[in-house]
């Protein structure tokens, strides 16, 4: 196992993210104690800088994560901790602590993604009558035929070599997909360990 590297303090910074999406939840720290404690109660632990003292994150809150893995940089000296996230991540509500922009945007990044399933989860059990998604998920036939349908006028777009068709098309393929995924309570890691043996 790799020797870890800490600062002159100690410490060592982790990176958090949402095992299902890869969205960055948050950045703390973490000592020996804290990372032993990690790996032994499967559980993140930090060591916070301004009280001088060990936390769990969510003892709280009640916002626990429980660790799926743990890995660590090219040089050890920072953590990647892949969590499933119970609640909200930051401290003021937020899904994420990463929230504002400072620089260019996010609308054409993978960010999309963790907040468009944010979207269909509350529309799930938030239900409302003026909702697309809602309607959708009350019509299980209407469901499966939208996937079938946005995924048939993908490929025709694909084979046209319209790309700027096919892109749309992909985002309609995509959303009517997380919508019924959604609905059906799929379990999404279910499917990244069968997309982990295609890899060869």
């Amino acid at each position: 196992m790799t020797d870890l590297k800490y600062d002159t303090n100690g410490l060592i910074p982790v990176v958090v993210q949402d095992r299902r999406t890869n969205e960055v939840l948050m950045v703390a720290w973490a000592n020996a104690e804290t990372v032993g404690l990690m790996e032994s109660t499967g559980y993140t632990h930090f060591w916070s800088r301004s009280r001088q003292k060990l936390w769990k994150k969510g003892e709280e809150s009640g916002n626990v994560q429980r660790i799926v893995s743990i890995q660590t940089d090219c040089d050890a000296d920072t953590l990647l901790v892949r969590v499933d996230q119970t609640g909200v991540a930051c401290h003021l509500g937020k899904p994420s602590c990463f929230d504002e922009v400072l620089y260019g945007t996010t609308v054409s990044t993978m960010a999309v993604i963790p907040e468009l399933a944010r979207v269909i989860k509350d529309r799930k059990e938030n239900p409302s009558d003026e909702s697309y998604t809602c309607k959708l998920m009350n019509n299980e036939t209407q469901m499966c035929k939208k996937v079938v349908e946005e995924a048939a006028e993908f490929v025709l777009s694909v084979k046209d070599g319209d790309a700027d068709s096919a892109s749309k098309e992909l985002a309609d393929l995509i959303y009517h997909v997380m919508v019924l995924a959604e609905a059906k309570e799929l379990p999404v890691e279910k499917t990244y360990e069968e997309l982990s043996e295609r890899r060869q």
